[in-house]
């Protein structure tokens, strides 16, 4: 990881990213929209995935980032249940739900490829690096 210079240079934040806005466009249709319960948690979801990959990574340590990609892993997979909420009662169609669902999964999937990078290094983190 030590070419990655920024978080936005990580894929797991991209397609965190690319989830975030796909959910942003579904809420606004006008069936969802209404929902005001479940509009508000998979937007909080999908904004938590994406947000707690940068926040990690800015701390600079590698053990305090692998705990922020678990709790990015989390909201992925609340986004996903969120989704079967959304098609369950018609405010997304099948298509919609599987582009979405399958963004989900692969942050987590990303989350977790990143998590386990962190425990083979040897590396602390940036932090910790003499000045």
């Amino acid at each position: 990881m030590s070419t990655i210079q920024r978080f936005e240079d990580l894929v797991a934040w991209q397609k965190a990213r690319e989830l975030c806005r796909l959910i942003n466009s579904y809420t606004q249709k006008e069936s969802f929209s209404k929902d005001f319960k479940l509009v508000s948690q998979i937007k909080a979801s999908s904004g938590s995935s994406m947000d707690n990959i940068a926040e990690g990574f800015e701390r600079g340590g590698n053990k305090e980032f692998g705990q922020f990609l678990w709790i990015s892993k989390g909201s992925a997979g609340e986004v996903r249940s969120q989704l079967y909420r959304a098609l369950d009662n018609n405010y997304i169609d099948e298509n919609e739900f599987n582009a979405a669902y399958k963004l989900a999964d692969d942050v987590g999937k990303l989350d977790r490829g990143l998590i386990n990078h962190l425990k083979e290094s040897d590396i602390k983190g940036i932090k910790f690096k003499k000045q």
